[in-house]
Formats: C-alpha cells, sequence, structure tokens
C-alpha cells in the first residue's frame, strides 16, 4: 500500500529519510503528487511510523507545517531535551563541569546520529535494490542496547538494560567494541575510522546507570532526519561549546567568536572547488561557518558533492576537540567529516607535498603552549611557541596563489627574538600579507591576551600592510561579546584598504630590515592630551581649594 501525504497550498513538508539522495526525493515526490510538487514543498515524514511503499519499508520522523513551524516545533522540543540533560548530568556524580557535559553528550549523540543514518542507508539500499550489512553487529546498535523496541514500536521496558547492568555493559563491551574500530581502517575519511578514533580516547563518565538510561531515553527522542532538525540541534550544540569557552579552564581551545570568523570568511571570499583547511580546528568552527556561507539552495548536485566531500579538511590533537569537530560538522550537515585525529605539529612541513596543499587556511592556533625540541626539529625556524609553529605548517600547506587568515597574538608582531623577526621576515618575503586585523582585549573570553588576524596570500612578497584597529566602542565581556556589526566597517574598508581614523597602510619598504617591526601604530588616531606635570596638578588642586572656600564662605553668608 502506497503512502498518503496531504499537501497544502503554501504549507511545507519536509522528506527527512531522503536528505543525502535529492534523486530518490524527486521521483518519490513526482511519483506521489499529481503534477509534481509545488517548488515551495517539501515532503516531511518525521513520526517514527513505518510506513511502506511498494515493495520498500520507510521510517518516517516528522510533522506537517510551515518552515518556520517546523524549525520552532524542533527549536522547543530540541531546548527542551537538551535542558533535561543538563538535568540528567547535574545529578549524577561522576559529571562535574561543562567540558564534561558537552563529552558526553557527543558520544551519546554520535551513536544516536550513527543509527539513524544506518537506517537511511539500509532504506536507500533498498530502494535500489542492494543489500545492505550494517556497520555495527546487532547487540551494539543503538535500538539493540539503547532504546530496545517492542514490535508496536514502543519502548520494551523489559529488554531495557539499567543500573549497574548498563554502566557494565557500557564501560566492558561496548567501548571496547567501538575501539576495536581504530585496527579495521586508515582511512581517516572513513566512518569507521571515527568511530575508532571517538571510542579510543573518551571515555563513559556516567557512575549511575539510572542517570544514563535517563540520559539515552532522552536522546531518543531526536533524530537527524532533516536539515531543519540538524540546523536547530547544531545551534544549539555551538551554545554548548560557547558556553565551554566561557567556563574557562582552555575552555577558548574550543570556541573561537563566530562574529570574527565570519568577517574572516567574507574577506577570503572561499568559492565551491576551493579546498579550506584548519590544522588546529578545535570544534571546526572555521569549517562549519564556511559550510553555512557556501551551500546554497541552487547549487548543482555535483556542487553539492564538491562541498559535503572534498572542500573542509582539519586536524585536531586533542581527543574532547577532535569529538566536538566532528560532532559539530555532522550537526551542520556535513554527513563524513574530514577531520583527523592526528599532531599536526609532528609532520616535517619540508614533506608537504602539493596534492597535501590547499586553497584557502582559516585557523586560530593554540598560543603560549611550549613545543618539545623534536617536535620543533619539524620546521625551519625553531620555536618553543606553538603559534609559530603552526604560522610555518600553514604557510606551507597554502597552495600558490592561497589564501590565509590567521589569529595570532599581536605580540608577534613585535617581539624581537630571533625566532619572531625571521618569521615576520619568512612571511613578508614568501606572501603578500595585506591585512593586519587589530582586535580589542576580551574578544576571546577569559583569554586574557590581545590578538590580531594576519591576511595575506602565497607567492608574491609584501609591498604594503593595511592595518585596522577594532575599536567597538565598548569594554568586552561575557554581556558585551563581539558581534557582526562590530565587525562591518572593517569588511566594508578592506575590500579597497581605504584610510580612515581605524585603518592605515605600512610600505615594506619603510620597515626596519633588523627587526621587520609590524606593531599596530595608528597614524590617524587621536592625539592623547598631554599629561600635566606634577607641579601644575598641585597649582590646580589649590586652586580648587581656593575655589571650594569662597563658595562655602558666600552659603553661610547665606544662613
Amino acid at each position: 500500500m502506497g503512502m498518503q501525504v496531504a499537501v497544502r497550498s503554501r504549507r511545507v513538508c519536509h522528506l527527512a529519510f531522503t536528505g543525502r539522495d535529492q534523486r530518490i526525493v524527486q521521483k518519490w515526490k513526482s511519483d506521489r503528487i499529481p503534477g509534481g510538487a509545488p517548488p515551495n514543498v517539501v515532503l516531511s515524514l518525521h513520526t517514527k511510523e513505518t510506513r511502506t511503499l511498494p515493495g520498500r519499508r520507510l521510517h518516517q520522523h516528522g510533522s506537517v507545517g510551515t518552515r518556520a513551524e517546523l524549525q520552532g516545533t524542533f527549536r522547543s522540543m530540541f531546548e527542551n531535551a537538551f535542558n533535561n540533560m543538563d538535568r540528567v548530568m547535574r545529578n549524577d556524580e561522576g559529571l562535574a563541569s561543562e567540558l564534561d557535559y558537552a563529552e558526553q553528550t557527543s558520544w551519546l549523540l554520535f551513536l544516536k546520529y550513527l543509527d539513524d543514518m544506518e537506517k537511511e542507508w539500509e532504506d536507500q539500499a533498498g530502494l535500489e535494490g542492494r543489500e545492505y550489512t550494517p556497520l555495527l553487529d546487532e547487540p551494539y546498535r543503538w535500538q539493540s542496547w539503547a532504546a530496545p523496541k517492542a514490535a508496536d514500536g514502543t519502548p520494551d521496558l523489559n529488554a531495557a538494560l539499567t543500573g549497574k547492568d548498563l554502566i557494565d555493559f557500557v564501560n566492558s563491551q561496548l567501548f571496547p567494541y567501538l575501539q576495536t574500530f581504530r585496527e579495521t581502517t586508515d582511512d581517516p575519511d572513513t566512518l569507521e575510522y571515527k568511530i575508532g578514533e571517538i571510542f579510543a580516547e573518551i571515555a563513559n563518565r556516567f557512575r549511575s546507570g539510572y542517570s544514563l538510561r535517563d540520559a539515552l531515553e532522552i536522546i531518543d527522542q531526536l533524530n537527524f532526519g532533516s536539515q531543519e532538525a540538524k540546523h536547530e540541534l547544531s545551534d544549539l550544540y555551538e551554545t554548548r561549546i560557547k558556553r565551554m569557552g566561557n567556563a574557562g579552564r582552555n575552555g577558548g581551545e574550543y570556541y573561537t567568536p563566530r562574529p570574527l570568523i565570519r568577517a574572516m570568511i567574507k574577506v577570503v571570499q572561499p568559492q565551491i572547488g576551493e579546498t579550506i583547511y584548519d590544522g588546529a580546528c578545535g570544534s571546526a568552527g572555521f569549517l562549519c561557518e564556511a559550510w553555512d556561507v557556501m551551500r546554497r539552495n541552487d547549487l548543482s548536485a555535483a556542487d553539492w558533492d564538491t562541498l559535503q566531500r572534498r572542500t573542509f579538511y582539519g586536524q585536531e590533537k586533542k581527543s574532547l576537540a577532535y569529538v566536538l569537530g566532528v560532532m559539530n560538522m555532522i550537526l551542520h550537515g556535513i554527513d563524513a567529516p574530514n577531520i583527523r585525529h592526528a599532531n599536526t605539529l609532528a609532520d616535517n612541513v619540508m614533506d608537504i607535498q602539493q596534492k597535501d596543499r590547499h586553497d584557502i587556511v582559516l585557523a586560530n592556533p593554540p598560543f603560549g603552549g611550549g613545543e618539545r625540541k623534536e617536535v620543533q626539529q619539524n620546521f625551519p625556524i625553531k620555536s618553543g611557541e606553538t603559534a609559530y609553529l603552526f604560522l610555518q605548517h600553514f604557510i606551507r600547506k597554502l597552495k600558490a596563489g592561497g589564501r590565509g587568515a590567521v589569529v595570532i597574538k599581536n605580540t608577534f608582531l613585535s617581539n624581537t627574538d630571533n625566532a619572531s623577526v625571521a618569521l615576520r621576515k619568512e612571511l613578508l618575503e614568501n606572501c603578500n600579507l595585506h591585512t593586519v586585523l587589530d582586535c580589542p582585549s576580551g574578544t576571546f573570553q577569559g583569554a586574557g591576551v590581545k590578538t590580531v588576524v594576519l591576511f595575506f596570500e602565497k607567492g608574491s612578497k609584501t609591498r604594503t600592510v593595511w592595518y585596522y584597529q577594532l575599536d567597538p566602542g565598548r569594554s568586552m565581556g561575557k554581556t558585551n561579546p563581539l558581534n557582526d556589526e562590530d565587525l562591518a566597517e572593517f569588511v566594508a574598508l578592506q575590500a579597497d584598504k581605504a584610510d580612515s581614523a581605524k585603518s592605515w597602510s605600512v610600505a615594506v619598504k619603510e620597515l626596519d630590515t633588523a627587526t621587520w617591526d609590524l606593531s599596530v601604530k595608528n597614524p590617524n588616531a587621536p592625539e592623547a592630551e598631554a599629561l600635566r606635570s606634577p607641579e601644575q596638578i598641585i597649582a590646580d588642586m589649590l586652586a580648587r581649594d581656593v575655589e571650594t572656600a569662597e563658595i562655602l564662605e558666600e552659603i553661610r553668608g547665606l544662613l
């Protein structure tokens, strides 16, 4: 029996199960709607019913309404789910911080996502008449241990593990099984590789099997079946990552202010067909924002496939950040993110070949960390400053003509140690450092350092550097974070590199070649009022005392 879907004018339904195969969606729409679907109509299957197309079984997830209504429904549902997850995790003695919450939410979300995708791939294989072999063995699939269902689709409470039995299963069977995927492939672009990497280095921190059971039931209510659902989930997930950034404990490793990222992308202007690389990708904020900018509804199938598979590349050393990055990209709509779990600085930059290079580098590498001598051997300019090693790596990872936008401490522009001077010289001689954005204190919550963004193109010498001194006109903080409007003037002026009260240009030939000092010195800033001398201050104070005495005497005469 075929499926019946009512389509009303100006109403939007969304076909969730085939978001990755527009060809099947279009065929299904044309089969089901006489005369074809109106352009503004998307078919939607969001409820967890199972209905039957002729000879096929489909898993449905969804509701019917306008796109705004659907997004509002998802938003409300997911906010409730995340709030309930927070409540459950706060009550578990094994979880103590926002970092713990994000880590544990991530591995649960990943396994639920994997289960939803397995259903989708199975349906797709069925529609194409192919056999599908699940990635996970039956005992370890979500529906087997996390959310077993009875024949009528309701939760099977008798089959669901809980309490100590659940914790024992997760710690002694599930995680060890998922860790074996690391041994099945060396290809970092495969889902098997990501499963092995994620579960090889993070651990289940739930102490109570009852809390974990509650968390599983909450996560089971979520679905990844539509772009609207993913959009709302990704937004809430980003909020969680941002809270980590504000929570201290190196939270800045995981979160770069999104308005700053968006401004950097506007300057670099990535195009379809180019590749974008972040060798210290953290939660993949640069790659996710670039994806949001580049994806459009009018893209061809070939361009969409290019964006999905051959555009965004990242590497991340730390386990938690790697998990966050993979999950963040999945929630933004990239099915199999090209993120490797590796120490970027362990690669010798002299071994980088043309096939390893990219068109664009967007990055905010960690700074301040000391690197060991053996790591420094991988770079021609030796330095214990992590950011200096990353900058050398990024320059060599760019193709000729490639564009880079990299956040770095502002002291890089003026430090006089040998490494700083040599690196500035290399940057100016091998790249066109055309723009320096000077960011105010407080741009990065809790970081306590001033930063600049270096914009450069590889392959030609720098002749002129254009500076912009960002001044939002207020103190930056948690309640007054950077916003897009703060950066609007920078983006507008950067296109022509125009002079203003906040912007100016410096010719490289005017620099001191002994230091290649690139310090931010705004020649257009209003001159500060000269400080008064101590003698003048004393004289002014005495004059005010005399004036005060006269006023008091007048008041006395009035009494």
